[in-house]
C-alpha cells in the first residue's frame, strides 16, 4: 500500500480529473454512492509478464478483492461496474485459465454484484495467439475475444439500448421492403406482427465488433511528436463509449480506476460526463494528455480501406464457416493431440467454395 503523498493530481479538463498513483490510494477516498459507472480495463491476469504490471492470473482474484470491495461501495445503486477482460493460457499446455470466470462469480457471490449481462469484444484485426498452438501446433483457433462483464449492485440498473442503436443491414431493409410473414416458426417462436415494423434501426447484440487498428489519432500524434512512448494494450475508444452511451446520462460521474492512456476519459469528454481517472504510471499519462488538446480530433469509426457508406463500411463479417470445407477431411487427426511438434504438412488445395 502506498501513502497519500504517492498520489498526485496530473491533469484537470472540463469535465474530468487525471490523478497519478495508487489507484486504491484514490477510490477509497471517493464517498459512497457517488460512481454512476466503473468502465475499465485492469490488468489482465496473465503467465507472462508484460510491461505495464499484471497480477499472475493463480493471485488474481485475491488481488481484486480490495477493489471489488471499494467497488461495491462508492457505486450508486442504479449504476453499473463494467470490466474488460482477457482470458489467459495455462503455461507450457493448451489450455485456458478460468481466472476471468473466477473473478466474474466472486464479485456476485461475495459481493453480491448481479451479472447484468456479459458480453465479448471481437477484435477481427487481432494476430493469431498463442503462437504455439495456433500457427505451430495448428491445434487451436486464434484468440480474438475479451468478455466484458456488465455488473450492477440491483437487478435494475439504469440503462437503455435505444442509445447504441445500429443501422439495418441490407437484407433486413430488404425484408422490410418485401414484408415479413409473422407467424410459429419451427424453432418454437412466435413472430409477431410487429416484428416488420420499420423502426429505424436494430437493437445491436451483446457480441461488439470493434477492429483495434488505431494509428494515426490526435493521441498516436501526439506521443509521435513528444518522442513518448504509446501505452502498449488500449482498447479501442468505441468499447468505452457503447457503456457511457448505455449506461450514463451528461453529468454523471464515470471512474477508471486502471486507466492506462484515458481513453475513457477521451469519451466521456466528449459525451460531457464528469470522469475520473487514476493511474500507476505517469510516462502513460504524459501521452495521455494528447487526448485533450484543444485541437483534438475523435478517433475515426470508419474501417480503413474500405469505401464509407457501403456495407462492408458500416458492417464486419464473419465468413460462414463452411465456405473451404470438402466433402471428406484430408488428414488424420493427432491421437496425441499435437503434444510433440512436427513438419508443417503440405496442405491440401481447398475447392472455391460453389455459389449458392
Amino acid at each position: 500500500m502506498k501513502h497519500d503523498d504517492d498520489l498526485h493530481y496530473f491533469h484537470e479538463t472540463d469535465y474530468g480529473k487525471i490523478f497519478n498513483g495508487d489507484s486504491y490510494q484514490y477510490i477509497a477516498g471517493l464517498k459512497d454512492s457517488s460512481v454512476d459507472l466503473i468502465m475499465t480495463s485492469p490488468p489482465f491476469g496473465l503467465v507472462r509478464e508484460k510491461e505495464y504490471g499484471n497480477v499472475p492470473a493463480d493471485e488474481y482474484i485475491n488481488w481484486f478483492k480490495p477493489y471489488a470491495n471499494q467497488f461495491s461501495r462508492i457505486l450508486k445503486n442504479t449504476g453499473s461496474l463494467v470490466i474488460d477482460i482477457g482470458g489467459a493460457w495455462n503455461k507450457g499446455i493448451p489450455t485456458r485459465h478460468l481466472y476471468h470466470f473466477k473473478l466474474m462469480i466472486m464479485l456476485c457471490e461475495e459481493y453480491k454484484f448481479h451479472l447484468a449481462q456479459d458480453f465479448y469484444w471481437w477484435n477481427p484485426a487481432k494476430l493469431p495467439s498463442p503462437a504455439e498452438w495456433v500457427t505451430v501446433r495448428r491445434i487451436r483457433v486464434k484468440d480474438s475475444i475479451n468478455k466484458i462483464w456488465w455488473l450492477s449492485k440491483t437487478e435494475w440498473p439504469k440503462a437503455s439500448n435505444r442509445r447504441v442503436l445500429q443501422p439495418y443491414s441490407n437484407s433486413m431493409n430488404d425484408l422490410l421492403k418485401r414484408g415479413y410473414n409473422a407467424g410459429l416458426r419451427p424453432s418454437g417462436h412466435d413472430i409477431g406482427d410487429k416484428f416488420g415494423n420499420d423502426n429505424g434501426a436494430a437493437i445491436p447484440s451483446n457480441l461488439l465488433a470493434i477492429a483495434n487498428t488505431e494509428s494515426n489519432s490526435a493521441y498516436q500524434r501526439y506521443c509521435r511528436d513528444k518522442g513518448l512512448k504509446t501505452h502498449p494494450a488500449r482498447f479501442p475508444t468505441d468499447l468505452p463509449e457503447f457503456f457511457v452511451r448505455m449506461l450514463t446520462d451528461e453529468g454523471d460521474l464515470v471512474l477508471d480506476p486502471f486507466a492506462g492512456s484515458c481513453v475513457t476519459g477521451e469519451v466521456c469528454e466528449r459525451l460531457k460526463r464528469r470522469w475520473l481517472c487514476a493511474e500507476l504510471r505517469k510516462d502513460y499519462l504524459q501521452g495521455a494528455l494528447g487526448r485533450f488538446q484543444k485541437d483534438a480530433e475523435p478517433t475515426p469509426r470508419k474501417i480503413r480501406g474500405l469505401k464509407a457508406g457501403s456495407e462492408e463500411g458500416d458492417f464486419y463479417r464473419l465468413p460462414k464457416p463452411g465456405l473451404l470445407w470438402e466433402e471428406q477431411t484430408p488428414d488424420r487427426l493427432d491421437k496425441a493431440g499435437g503434444q510433440k511438434t512436427k513438419a508443417e504438412p503440405k496442405q491440401p488445395s481447398l475447392r472455391k467454395a460453389k455459389p449458392t
